[in-house]
């Protein structure tokens, strides 16, 4: 059986983060959506995705026999049920596909197929990545859910003597290869899962739930409060709080991370700080990609979203519910705009258009040294994203 994750709307809704990345390939708790559903359905899963993103990432075209919401976070019982689904059948939850058999070559035929088909209600609570401060939000659930899978009838490494643990020891997995040293460990409100080769350094204070992935870091003196991703061959240093980092990025030096989502190959400057709740209190407000406006995200406490390859220069200060798209780079003084558009140059005073060939430069030097080349797939995303 062929099984894709399709993008759907959550491409557009999902921006800067999905400029550069089918849906499925954002993560959410230890392992991205993609991973997840491959150890769910026991099977191999592709993706769906736009079309400038297929060379990459080797998306799926043409009618596949089962496809599934990309957003949707799985559950045992969701993934039995997908795998029941029989020919022209659609699983929904309140207007919303969550399955569909078989889906269509084409999100055009997507009405012509619903009208012919078998609509089922699914029955229990779902999760589903929609907006880009959902991963932050669901991001705790995910943790615990992830950790138990991945876990599972396996035996950690131990804990070295020189960490003090608070919570119970069960609750922490550390894979092998991983360095762990005088380090405090609190797991009383969630678990904390450490990757292959991933370092945490003496004196970080760490609050789960918590996963350190594969091959990252963790600087001497930091302060994780939970539920916080850092994702493979990132290193974070500073305070960070019930964030996501996708992975490959940088927050190597002190300042506050809170409530926020930060792509790959990104880099924050020294004391580069977020405010991730408004004075008044009062709802924070998010510019979306799809709307062209800031909208209500629902959330009292919101920091910053930023797109792949985006830096910014010491002591800069993100107001609430900033957005950064990709290849941007900000810096000045003050409070840069909350929406910085993809391939800027500046901050308060100016925003210049930072040139693609400069853009090129910086990300093919950027991943060579974590030994990834910058290909011409890679080119061509990002000339894409220059162009819209």
């Amino acid at each position: 059986m062929s099984i894709v994750l399709f993008d759907g709307a959550g491409h557009k809704n999902l921006q800067p983060l999905t400029f550069t990345r089918p849906v499925a390939h954002l993560r959410v708790g230890i392992l991205t959506i993609q991973e997840k559903w491959k150890i769910y359905l026991s099977k191999e899963v592709g993706v769906r995705t736009k079309d400038y993103l297929n060379e990459k990432f080797q998306g799926e075209d043409g009618e596949v026999e089962l496809g599934i919401n990309a957003g949707l976070l799985p559950t045992q019982d969701l993934a039995e049920t997908i795998l029941a689904l029989k020919k022209e059948q659609i699983l929904m939850k309140n207007g919303e596909v969550l399955a569909i058999n078989p889906l269509p070559s084409s999100d055009a035929n997507m009405q012509k197929i619903l009208k012919g088909s078998l609509l089922l209600e699914y029955d229990m609570d779902v999760e589903i990545v929609r907006r880009p401060w959902d991963i932050f939000k669901l991001n705790g659930e995910e943790i615990a859910k992830d950790f138990a899978i991945i876990t599972h009838e396996r035996t950690s490494q131990p804990l070295h003597e020189s960490n003090t643990l608070i919570g119970e020891e069960e609750d922490v997995f550390i894979e092998e290869g991983a360095e762990v040293h005088a380090a405090i460990l609190n797991t009383t409100e969630g678990p904390i899962y450490v990757g292959k080769d991933a370092v945490i350094m003496e004196g970080a204070m760490i609050r789960g739930g918590f996963a350190l992935c594969d091959h990252a870091t963790i600087k001497m003196g930091a302060k994780i409060y939970g539920p916080t991703t850092v994702g493979p061959h990132s290193k974070v240093g500073g305070e960070v709080g019930n964030s996501v980092i996708i992975g490959y990025s940088n927050k190597g030096h002190d300042g506050y991370l809170g409530n926020s989502v930060i792509g790959e190959w990104c880099n924050l400057g020294a004391d580069t700080n977020t405010s991730n709740l408004k004075n008044n209190y009062s709802e924070v407000r998010v510019w979306s990609y799809n709307e062209q406006e800031a909208i209500p995200s629902g959330q009292q406490f919101c920091g910053l979203i930023m797109g792949d390859h985006s830096k910014s220069s010491i002591n800069t200060m993100f107001n609430t519910g900033t957005v950064v798209g990709v290849c941007a780079n900000v810096f000045d003084g003050g409070f840069p705009p909350k929406h910085v558009p993809s391939f800027s140059w500046g901050g308060k005073e100016s925003m210049e258009k930072f040139k693609l060939e400069k853009a090129y430069e910086v990300a093919e030097r950027v991943m060579s040294r974590r030994k990834i080349e910058f290909t011409n797939a890679d080119k061509n995303i990002l000339k894409h994203i220059s162009e819209l």
